[in-house]
């Protein structure tokens, strides 16, 4: 059953927060702005006040888990989620989010698939490619694939985005995206739209954009 619908009369609803503990916080929050969606930085319980959603970014997993329960926000997120807050994990979030994890034990468990840590290897095996995702694109999107995890398997109710040989790249349910590369590090809004929209938002049209976006452009965020 698909959570409640976030409350748009609350304060920030039109608002998707980024999980601001560790990883790639800032270059998720460059690419929200360059769509003209309100884009927050989160790092305590009050930072949550009427999110449409939250992106859990790449990172460290095992260090998010552990601050995530350090400081409680692992509850703060469930319970939002179950308001109606959508989420979505890239990467390392892909990995909090799954309901299993070869060879460990879960954390927030909130989506049925099964994710292998550092499926590729190590840094040095990390890559980049492209896809067609058709859902999210009519163009083969840019794909950034760093120490990444690999997703497994897909359970019931769980949408195949992304397969890409014999492993799932991307995957959603109706309040829950995963992607096991990172669209924030490349030049493309797609996924951080297709997000947005799954939020209830409207992001700007394409002809609207700014077109200025480099490898560097998230560095005048670190200011703020």
């Amino acid at each position: 059953m698909s959570s409640p619908k976030a409350n748009d009369s609350a304060p920030g609803a039109g608002t998707i927060g980024v999980l601001a503990l560790q990883g790639g916080v800032f270059e998720h929050l460059d690419h929200l702005r360059r769509l003209g969606i309100e884009a927050r930085a989160v790092k305590q319980e009050a930072d949550f006040a009427g999110l449409a959603g939250l992106i859990m970014p790449g990172g460290e997993s095992t260090c998010l888990s552990r601050l995530l329960k350090i400081f409680g926000l692992d509850a703060v997120i469930l319970r939002r989620y179950r308001e109606g807050m959508k989420l979505w994990g890239t990467c390392a979030g892909a990995i909090l989010l799954a309901a299993a994890l070869k060879g460990e034990q879960p954390h927030l468990g909130l989506i049925d698939i099964e994710v292998e840590r550092n499926g590729f290897g190590s840094q040095l095996d990390s890559f980049c490619c492209e896809a067609l995702v058709p859902k999210v694109s009519p163009e083969p999107l840019p794909l950034t694939f760093i120490r990444a995890p690999k997703i497994l398997r897909a359970g019931k109710g769980v949408e195949v985005l992304l397969q890409i040989d014999d492993f799932i790249a991307a995957a959603e349910t109706p309040d829950i995206l995963v992607t096991a590369f990172h669209p924030e590090l490349t030049g493309s809004l797609a996924f951080h739209r297709y997000f947005a929209r799954k939020c209830g938002l409207q992001p700007l049209a394409e002809e609207n954009l700014d077109p200025s976006w480099d490898r560097t452009s998230w560095m005048r965020l670190a200011k703020i």
